[in-house]
């Protein structure tokens, strides 16, 4: 007898959409606000425009971007993230902080006005409280 097909977790469908290298990096970098393709090409060291074609497509695609013709002739867009695309800024905010604890000391983000290291941290907007360290089951704080 086959066994049922379990649906995948959401952090499988998560990384379906977004688990790559480039395309985490284009979302990065439109995070402060719309850009070009060629601004884009940019911004991302070491992109192929191929690349950066397929990975605009399939954001467009997902819902996470939008793509703004600003010329006919040649086609041209600016691209610029949607609300759903725009949450993604926190699970790119813990990513890197992640990257910056496992890189050299001298090369994590830092805040400006007193040179300390920065750290991400699960905060509710609603309760007033970090959530960290907290247990989880099914994707709940239990605080």
């Amino acid at each position: 007898m086959a066994e049922p097909e379990t649906s995948a977790s959401p952090l499988a469908e998560a990384l379906d959409r977004v688990g790559d290298r480039w395309t985490l990096l284009v979302v990065e970098a439109l995070l402060d606000g719309p850009r070009r393709f060629n601004d884009l090409a940019g911004l991302i060291p070491g992109i192929a425009a191929s690349i950066l074609s397929e990975r605009l497509r399939r954001l467009e695609r997902d819902g996470l971007l939008l793509a703004r013709p600003y010329s006919q002739r040649p086609p041209r867009a600016a691209y610029e993230l949607t609300a759903e695309g725009k949450e993604l800024a926190g699970a790119l905010r813990l990513l890197a902080h992640w990257g910056a604890r496992h890189a050299d000391p001298a090369e994590a983000p830092r805040h400006s006005a007193c040179g300390t290291p920065l750290e991400a941290r699960w905060y509710c907007p609603t309760c007033d409280c970090l959530a960290d360290h907290e247990p989880r089951q099914a994707g709940v704080l239990f605080v």
